[in-house]
């Protein structure tokens, strides 16, 4: 179904039949995708007095308990009250979902022994482009993203004249196929985060970034329409399920 959307000043015409997953799941299992240094999520049947309440083990329903950590386990969007003191929850803050992104490819720069993306990088990816919502790939693009093990991998981070770039482009969702925008261990300092949302200044609540996420190779660079579903959880973070829909105008 083709329909025309207005969104700001533009019309856009997009195929709403053809949505564009570029989520990770959670799954109960040692392959799931996983940062941090903690065990896999886990989906498990619950037991009452001695029964397994499964429709295998003979229950009239399935009635599973998911233990899991956003921030660890497969896609996520999070807000500032992810690194401040008062509690900031993303379903009070996030109340819009479809956004006008870009998607860009970048290949990460060698930094001594890291690996980085630069505000260089960025703009010359985004260029003059005015856009709320910048979706990163990040080469090698390989589907092993979807089931990597990366705590103790040194995963590659943005610079934090990177994250400031950005947000001088008046971006103010930014969605990574990486654990996190910031360098897996760097003492706390959290940059990247504290830099997208203004932690020294005026909150920036309603801006967000979304992590873990898999961009396909068959999914051009160019202009979408994203839509950003999350689950209505009272928490920094949230599991989310961003979608793109290709811009066809």
């Amino acid at each position: 179904m083709i329909a025309t959307i207005q969104y700001n000043s533009k019309k856009l015409k997009v195929d709403l039949e053809k949505p564009l997953d570029i989520s990770i799941p959670v799954k109960g299992s040692g392959t799931n995708v996983n940062a941090w240094y903690i065990g896999p999520p886990k989906i498990e049947a619950e037991v009452f007095d001695g029964d397994t309440i499964s429709v295998k083990k003979g229950a009239s329903v399935n009635f599973n308990t998911i233990t899991f950590n956003p921030h660890s386990h497969g896609t996520h969007t999070e807000m500032a009250g992810h690194i401040t003191e008062e509690v900031h929850s993303i379903n009070k803050h996030l109340k819009q979902f479809f956004f006008l992104a870009e998607v860009i490819t970048v290949a990460p720069e060698k930094l001594g022994e890291d690996s980085v993306i630069s505000a260089k990088q960025l703009q010359f990816a985004i260029g003059n482009k005015k856009r709320d919502a910048i979706v990163v790939r990040t080469i090698p693009n390989t589907s092993d993203k979807k089931t990597k093990q990366y705590s103790h991998t040194n995963w590659t981070y943005f610079q934090e004249e990177a994250i400031k770039l950005l947000v001088r482009k008046g971006v103010r969702h930014l969605l990574v196929d990486l654990p996190s925008v910031d360098r897996e261990e760097d003492g706390g300092e959290l940059r990247g985060h504290k830099a997208f949302w203004n932690y020294h200044g005026q909150l920036r609540k309603d801006a967000t970034i979304t992590e873990f996420i898999y961009v396909s190779n068959e999914i051009d660079d160019g202009m979408y329409l994203l839509n950003i579903q999350i689950a209505p959880f009272e928490n920094d973070a949230t599991p989310s399920k961003p979608i793109l829909y290709k811009v066809m105008n």
